[in-house]
């Protein structure tokens, strides 16, 4: 965990101080009448806050906080992510309220959102591929290049948000920071020296370089970025589904599918079926399960890297690799 504490401001038992900077990014006037522990994170003290508004009625945020530079810098990918996502659909995310820094510790950061009660279930497979379409069809990039204006951090580690014209380029350099990442927190491996110069040299070059040739083209989309099925729920109010935790950047919007490869994820083949209703399958459609398995295999190695100790992890990376050699390489 990526939090070194915050005396007198943890929530909970009874506590309803606030740091100063962050009652200035409550309601004028508000008063806190409670704070509470809420959710679960891997990196971050995530919290509830509920305020009694100057009329009487009650309104609840959601706060993160970590500590040191590194969790300024996330928070701030967080923040912008979820921002431009809401500002897309306002109704696909809670609301983005701030983010910024412990008047009271220098050294202690916070993002907040607003409340939104959910459950943990599976949304409505079509109505959540229509959002998750909108949003990837939608959306345009500002400089209609790959990339996104700020890094964005999925877990605790840097996604590589630099700038760049072709989809290949930008993936390819997303691949090798991912596996930089995964070296530097376990080691080195010689199966790594024999795989990966295939990957980088046949590969990726096979499965990405079509979709930019002949004519073709990959509009830059904005994707959520880690899009597994723990980072949505359903609003208990209104029935819709929500998502969050966002690492945003401007993808080919296939891209957003290699999380849900894994064995593990519960976003399964209704979904795909259901999102590909609203948006066809890039051409060559017959690279298509290739592609997701290369994409997959980018999450799955920053997912390695997230979790140093875990040596089954890398054993699923280093399989993904050979498969993809085996077919492509």
């Amino acid at each position: 965990m990526n939090y070194a504490g915050a005396e007198g401001l943890e929530f909970g038992d009874g506590n309803i101080r606030v740091d100063p900077s962050v009652a200035t990014e409550l309601p004028k006037g508000c008063r806190v009448v409670s704070t509470e522990g809420h959710g679960i994170s891997f990196w971050a003290n995530t919290g509830r806050i509920d305020v009694e508004l100057v009329d009487g009625t009650q309104q609840s945020f959601f706060i993160k906080v970590i500590s040191k530079e590194l969790g300024r810098n996330m928070l701030r990918g967080e923040f912008e992510s979820m921002k431009v996502i809401h500002t897309l659909l306002p109704d696909f995310v809670p609301k983005p309220i701030a983010v910024g820094t412990y008047e009271m510790m220098p050294d202690t950061h916070f993002f907040i959102c607003e409340f939104r009660e959910m459950i943990e279930e599976m949304p409505d497979p079509n109505k959540f591929a229509a959002r998750l379409a909108a949003l990837h069809e939608d959306s345009k990039s500002p400089n209609g290049k790959f990339g996104f204006h700020i890094t964005t951090y999925s877990g605790n580690l840097p996604q590589m948000n630099e700038w760049e014209d072709s989809w290949e380029t930008y993936f390819t350099k997303s691949m090798r920071l991912a596996l930089e990442l995964e070296l530097k927190a376990k080691g080195p491996d010689p199966k790594f020296d024999e795989l990966v110069p295939v990957l980088f040299d046949k590969v990726i070059p096979r499965l990405l370089r079509p979709l930019e040739s002949e004519g073709r083209s990959v509009k830059p989309s904005l994707v959520h970025g880690d899009l597994w099925y723990a980072n949505s729920g359903i609003d208990v109010d209104t029935g819709e589904s929500l998502i969050f935790d966002a690492c945003c950047f401007y993808a080919h919007n296939e891209y957003e599918f290699g999380q849900w490869r894994p064995f593990c994820n519960r976003f399964g083949a209704a979904y795909l079926a259901a999102y590909q209703s609203y948006v066809q399958i890039s051409p060559p459609e017959e690279d298509y399960d290739g592609r997701l398995d290369l994409y997959k295999l980018r999450f799955n190695t920053h997912v390695s890297a997230l979790f140093a100790q875990n040596e089954t992890l890398r054993e699923q990376v280093l399989g993904d690799i050979r498969d993809l050699v085996q077919r492509y390489g």
